[in-house]
């Protein structure tokens, strides 16, 4: 699995792992779906204007993403 880093854009992660949607939702809001800039804007970005730890996000993130993998 290639590791999310707060790199990468929002909508590159959802793009990718779909099931990182509920940890977006649970740190940004549903108004992050909405948002023009949230499919180029990054990660760090995103934590930054919310407020939230970005290490903490990645972590969640890449757990989520870990896990659908396995999934498959």
């Amino acid at each position: 699995m290639s590791k999310i880093t707060k790199e990468m854009s929002i909508g590159e992660v959802l793009e990718k792992y779909p099931a990182t949607e509920k940890v977006f939702m649970k740190y940004f809001g549903a108004g992050c779906f909405t948002c023009p800039g949230a499919k180029t804007e990054d990660i760090a970005f995103g934590a930054t204007m919310h407020g939230v730890d970005v290490e903490e996000i990645l972590k969640e993130l890449n757990e989520v993403a870990e896990e659908s993998e396995e999934a498959q």
